[in-house]
């Protein structure tokens, strides 16, 4: 069971398409896990459950980490929360396996909001504040072979996600896709996203997509 506290982003459907591909990933014991964005420590528990032996979660928000060391406690899962800004936390460390869920909504301006339950969805007119970002710094704390699985909608330009993360020299594949009903946010935006072209008129859905971005091994003898 996963306890949300109040102003923390509920696990949906986006949530269920990236825990799914977690536990295909397939984590061991010497697995080092790191969830990006952790909202309520969801993933982390899913990562703990399977088997991973290192999970650290990180989120920006003061509540959610307080709700992810909750959900850790309540699964019986050592789990290292940090508090902090995406990988800032983590500097210095590296993962075998990178996991996140960002905020990808498009919203109305590019300031993001400092507090609020805005603050788990909102991610600039576009949607890819974060998207970038973490495309841009995730090579830093993936450890040679290390796989990142990043979670965004379609509308958000996966293409360009792709293109970045190969900039960086990681292969990437599409793990999972999905077709999922508007929520609240979104269909509270449809007439903003319609007026910006990212969606349809009258579209109702979205397609969410679970990328899958891996570093090169070194060679066999060689260490990184």
């Amino acid at each position: 069971m996963i306890v949300r506290l109040p102003g923390v982003y509920r696990p949906q459907h986006d949530t269920n398409v990236l825990t799914d591909a977690v536990v295909a990933h397939g984590v061991t014991a010497g697995t080092r896990v790191l969830d990006l964005c952790t909202g309520t420590g969801v993933l982390s528990v899913a990562a703990a459950k399977a088997g991973a032996g290192h999970v650290v979660a990180v989120d920006i928000a003061r509540r959610a980490c307080v709700n992810a060391r909750l959900n850790a406690v309540l699964a019986g899962k050592g789990i290292d929360v940090r508090r902090g800004d995406l990988t800032a936390p983590v500097r210095g460390e590296l993962f075998d396996l990178v996991v996140s869920n960002p905020p990808y909504v498009p919203a109305r301006g590019d300031e993001l909001p400092t507090s609020g339950i805005e603050r788990a969805w909102d991610a600039g007119k576009d949607g890819r504040a974060l998207l970038d970002r973490i495309a841009l710094s995730v090579c830093e704390v993936l450890a040679p072979g290390g796989v990142l699985l990043l979670l965004q909608s379609a509308m958000c330009g996966v293409q360009k996600t792709e293109t970045m993360l190969e900039e960086c020299g990681l292969e990437v594949t599409v793990a999972a896709r999905s077709f999922v009903p508007f929520g609240p946010v979104m269909r509270a935006r449809r007439q903003i996203l319609e007026e910006r072209s990212l969606i349809a008129a009258g579209q109702d859905s979205e397609e969410l997509v679970v990328l899958r971005a891996t570093t090169t091994a070194p060679p066999i003898g060689r260490t990184a």
